[in-house]
Order: C-alpha cells, then structure tokens, then sequence
C-alpha cells in the first residue's frame, strides 16, 4: 500500500472530489481525516471507509474560519500525531455575474472559501509536515489558470489562479523541510459542485462560441470522472512524485486547450 502509516487531511471530504481522494487514499493504506461543513456528509465518507478496513475521522470546520481549522488540525495531531498528506479541496463556485453585478460580499465569500481556506489549512497543517516531510496537493482548476471563457467567473477564477501562486511561493518555502506543494486543475469533472453555483445575468456578457463535436476532445463531450481525478490526487502525494514540487497539472481531457 502507497500511503500505510500515513495520515491524510482532506479539505471538501464530503464529496465530490475530496471524497473521492479521501476514499482512494484510505483504499491505499493512509488513515484519513475528512474535514468538511456537512456532519452527515462526512459521516458517510467515515462509514465507507472503515466498512472497507480502513481508519478514518470526521472533522467538521469552515475552512474560512482560523479558530476552526486550527481546532481541527489539531484534533488531527492529537489522535494520530502526525500529518503527511494535505489535499487542499474545500471550494465553491460562488456567484457567476457580470463584474458591476458582484457584490463586495459575494467577492469575499468566494475567495475566503477557497484562498484563504487553502492558505489556512496549509499554514495549521504545517508543523505537522515538517516533523517527516509530506506532500500538500491543491484543488485548483482550468479556470484561471488555462480557460477564461467562463465569462461572470472574475471571483472564482481570481481565487483559482491564487492557488497556483500559492502553490509556486510555499512550494520553495518549504522544500528544505521535504515537504512538496503541488497544484491540480481540473476540467469538467463530475461532482455536486453546481449545486454551489450561482449564474446571473452571464447570457448578456458572454461571448457566442459554439463547439460541435463537444468542449472535452479526449472523451468527445464527457467530463472527467471523482476517480479519475483521485488518481493524479494520489500520484502527486505518494513517493512517485517525490521530485515534483511547485507543479500544476491540469486534468481535463483537453477541454483548456480548447476552450482557453
């Protein structure tokens, strides 16, 4: 098993693709702390695993909120005294409008869920990776970084292209310690993640482009699958990678090059 004796914290576990590398990395041998909004949720996720043989525990905190993340990673510590995998996944959509629409406070929602929530999570994490090294992987994604398309998306994909840069600034920070920080960006993936999406009125700035043969050319429209993208989560966290640091890789069967 890639990950036995390890313990992982994944961000967003509750779904989508924080449950599916929560469950692939406990499936390799990791014990996974699953940290999430959503009590039942989590729970689930906990369930699954140990039904499976595996060791898990459900955190529950807003990844916005530093009193909570602190709290909760050091739950973490205290039960198995030790971090070696981050998976930085905790997002949301937010609002999608044209820019004169968008709310001070939509802005804020957004980037303090997926920035600074990354930042926090890295940062109360990180005394726990530098006792043996470890591996950080951020949940980026095409938006912001290779696709700019989504017209209305300016807050998310402000908040996406941070994570790169934080990936790139904490990466070389952190590199004496061993500990590596590598970024993923994900295309259309199928997840519950629309359900935190919020269009408004982006039909009058979009601009009218029309793909026949579908916006994913490797699948010919389908989007990319939770497991599909655990996979490169896992890859990047075990001892395969351990060359790879300040990376972003994007996983999206082609759909930025195409759509950029």
């Amino acid at each position: 098993m890639r990950f036995a004796g390890q313990v992982a914290l994944v961000t967003g576990a509750g779904s989508g693709i924080g449950k599916g590398a929560a469950l692939l990395l406990a499936q390799e041998g990791a014990r996974v702390a699953a940290l999430g909004r959503t009590s039942s949720q989590l729970q689930e996720v906990v369930d699954e695993i140990q039904a499976a043989g595996g060791e898990a525990m459900a955190v529950r905190a807003d990844v916005s909120q530093p009193d909570q993340m602190e709290a909760a990673v050091q739950q973490v510590g205290e039960r198995w005294g030790r971090i070696d995998i981050v998976v930085a996944n905790a997002g949301i959509n937010g609002v999608w409008a044209p820019l004169e629409e968008i709310t001070p406070e939509e802005w804020d929602q957004t980037l303090d869920i997926n920035l600074k929530g990354t930042f926090l999570t890295v940062k109360y994490a990180l005394p726990y990776l530098k006792k043996q090294g470890g591996s950080v992987v951020v949940v980026s994604s095409v938006n912001g970084t290779r696709m700019f398309s989504n017209t209305g998306a300016t807050a998310y994909s402000c908040s996406k292209a941070a994570q790169v840069a934080f990936t790139k600034m904490v990466a070389l920070e952190l590199a004496p310690h061993k500990v590596r920080v590598n970024c993923i960006c994900p295309g259309w993936i199928k997840t519950e993640i629309s359900d935190n999406t919020y269009l408004r009125n982006v039909e009058k700035i979009r601009y009218p482009v029309e793909f026949p043969q579908g916006k994913i050319p490797l699948t010919h429209g389908a989007p990319g699958t939770v497991e599909q993208v655990a996979q490169l989560i896992a890859f990047l966290a075990s001892d395969a990678a351990s060359h790879i640091t300040g990376t972003e890789m994007w996983i999206d069967g082609g759909q930025s090059l195409l759509q950029g």
